[in-house]
C-alpha cells in the first residue's frame, strides 16, 4: 500500500508561483508513474501532469503547458509540481496520484493510490 501527501498549497496572487511536494511512503514509488490531477469547484477533476517512474517522459495538460513542470526525487520518494505564471483558472485542489502500471495516462481511472489534495488559490 502507497501512502500520499501533498504539501506546498496556499494563497498565491496572478503571476506568481509555488511549488507543490507529494510524499510516498508505505513502498518505493521509483517504478510508478506519478500525476497531478485538480478539481476546481463545481467540476470535475482534470489531469494536469504526469512522468514516468524513471523520470524520462512527461506529459502535460495543454492549460499548463509551458507553466507547470513535474520532476521527481526518487531517492526521496517524492514528486513535484513547479507552477508558474499561475492565474485564477488555477485555482483547485491539487492531488497526487501513482500509477503502479506506470503508463503516465491522463486518466483517473488508470491510478492506484491518491493523495487527500491541497488547496491552492490564486488571486487576481
Amino acid at each position: 500500500q502507497v501512502q500520499l501527501v501533498e504539501s506546498g498549497g496556499g494563497l498565491v496572487q496572478a503571476g506568481g508561483s509555488l511549488r507543490l511536494s507529494c510524499a510516498a511512503s508505505g513502498r518505493t514509488v521509483s517504478r510508478y508513474a506519478m500525476g497531478w490531477f485538480r478539481q476546481a469547484p463545481g467540476k470535475e477533476r482534470e489531469f494536469v501532469a504526469t512522468m514516468s517512474g524513471s523520470g524520462g517522459l512527461t506529459r502535460y495538460a495543454d492549460s499548463v503547458k509551458g507553466r507547470f513542470t513535474i520532476s521527481r526525487d526518487n531517492a526521496k520518494n517524492t514528486v513535484y509540481l513547479q507552477m508558474n505564471s499561475v492565474n485564477p483558472d488555477d485555482t483547485a485542489v491539487y492531488y497526487c496520484a501513482a500509477d503502479r502500471a506506470n503508463f503516465i495516462s491522463t486518466f483517473i481511472g488508470d491510478y492506484d493510490y491518491w493523495g487527500q489534495g491541497t488547496q491552492v488559490t490564486v488571486s487576481s
